[in-house]
């Protein structure tokens, strides 16, 4: 059973632009998203300065930039699956 090629245009057999950017604007929204919650625990930081609450508050900027790189990395391998037809049982 051959494997289904998602990025690949099957009459052309070259590169599906239209699908590969489909794919990418919701992964770059994901990504922003994280990285915009994250600006405020970092600009709160920055502001209070090097204390113990700018020390915590980069700490919070640092976690949730690591909560959304998981979910970032969850989103692209079940999205990878999805368009594999793995989970269809093709």
């Amino acid at each position: 059973m051959p494997s289904r090629r998602p990025f690949l245009d099957r009459a052309t057999g070259e590169l599906d632009s239209q699908q590969l950017l489909a794919e990418a604007v919701p992964l770059a929204k994901l990504i922003g998203y994280f990285a915009a919650i994250s600006l405020v625990p970092f600009g709160i930081a920055y502001a209070v300065g090097p204390t113990l609450i700018g020390t915590l508050f980069g700490v919070v900027g640092q976690f949730v930039l690591a909560v959304g790189g998981a979910v970032v990395l969850v989103y692209a391998v079940a999205r990878g699956i999805q368009l594999s037809g793995v989970a269809d049982g093709e």
